[in-house]
């Protein structure tokens, strides 16, 4: 039988694997990573504790998007601004 959360994973997994490719070290440090992440947890069968990981890369993913809005942010302010 297959897990119902399982897309929900996949979902969550691509979309850390799309923010990934403008991380500051670099997508493939980042690519690497999030691939032993999700590794180390993929025997998990507990529903609640996959819900725990996955508010938890939801929480990252929006993390990642406020970094990179700042850092446009910023460039914008360069750009535009003396300081």
């Amino acid at each position: 039988m297959a897990n119902p959360l399982r897309a929900e994973v996949v979902r969550l997994y691509k979309n850390l694997l799309y923010l990934g490719r403008d991380y500051p070290k670099g997508g493939e440090y980042f690519r690497d990573r999030l691939r032993a992440a999700f590794s180390k947890n993929k025997a998990e069968s507990d529903p609640q504790a996959i819900r725990d990981m996955i508010s938890r890369g939801e929480f990252v993913s929006r993390e990642l998007e406020a970094l990179y809005y700042l850092r446009k942010y910023r460039a914008m302010k360069k750009r535009y601004y003396e300081e």
